[in-house]
């Protein structure tokens, strides 16, 4: 038996940048957004609170209204940050493989090709499933956990998607 471990040349690897990536749904931005909004009212409200329990306590100088403009500017850089890192998700499924792209500052793209994956999931919170949409969850072997989630799925598309891969990965076609 001869050994060969042929060179492949990059120029002859199929280019990532042909593929056509889909965005997932708007209607998942109205959740990043609610949650976002949560918690901004929370850290709003923390500062709110610590400038009243500090005004009791009399020996500690603090204007904590000089840090409310701050926080507040943190919280609307925070979510336009959030708005375009939101244009930036993207996915494909393809013959062999299951692409998910996403970030602003740092951008990364995921493969999982079909043949690693071992089964894969659909799930649905009570904020998705009033928006009709669905999050895959996508597990591979060796590993603790997911290896890829894509939320902002609609749920039918996330059951089709789910079913293609089920068939692939078990034979079915």
């Amino acid at each position: 038996m001869n050994f060969t471990n042929l060179q492949i040349q990059s120029e002859n690897l199929p280019k990532v940048e042909n593929v056509e990536l889909k965005l997932i749904s708007k209607s998942y931005f109205k959740i990043i957004a609610f949650n976002k909004l949560i918690f901004y009212a929370a850290l709003i409200g923390f500062v709110v609170l610590a400038k009243y329990s500090l005004d009791i306590i009399k020996e500690i100088e603090i204007n904590l209204w000089y840090i409310l403009p701050f926080v507040i500017g943190f919280c609307i850089l925070n979510f336009i940050i959030a708005l375009l890192a939101f244009k930036k998700r993207k996915y494909a499924i393809r013959e062999h493989d299951v692409l998910y792209a996403k970030g602003l500052l740092i951008h990364s793209m995921i493969t999982v090709p079909m043949s690693r994956i071992q089964h894969v999931e659909e799930s649905r919170s009570w904020l998705a499933r009033h928006f009709g949409l669905a999050a895959l969850k996508i597990f591979t072997a060796g590993e603790a956990g997911s290896d890829l989630i894509i939320n902002g799925l609609p749920h039918l598309e996330a059951k089709q998607i789910k079913e293609l891969i089920s068939a692939k990965v078990n034979g079915n076609n």
